[in-house]
């Protein structure tokens, strides 16, 4: 099983949790996908757009269970990052914990 991940905040957390998938971030929702990010890129999506940010969640997503809409896509940087088109299924997500 491949896993990628999605930190968000509390609110969109608890409005996934109400409508049973999550529908992205403002940043998702600008882009047109849920951006997502390996265990490797984590830090770094952590560092660069949630520093000093207290309530966040991680989500641990099965990519297999994300069919099509699941793409590897190239930044500006030459990095293949995994992005979602389409809203996150509860059904995909493994595991939830706080970031600590």
């Amino acid at each position: 099983m491949t896993t990628v991940y999605k930190v968000l905040r509390a609110d969109e957390w608890a409005a996934a949790q109400a409508t049973e998938r999550y529908e992205g971030s403002p940043d998702d929702l600008r882009d047109g996908f849920v951006h997502l990010s390996t265990a490797t890129q984590l830090p770094g999506t952590l560092d660069r757009f949630f520093g000093g940010e207290t309530g966040l969640w991680l989500l641990a997503v099965d990519a297999e269970t994300l069919g099509e809409q699941l793409r590897w896509e190239v930044n500006a940087d030459g990095e293949s990052f995994p992005h979602y088109y389409g809203p996150l299924p509860m059904n995909a997500i493994t595991e939830v914990t706080p970031v600590r």
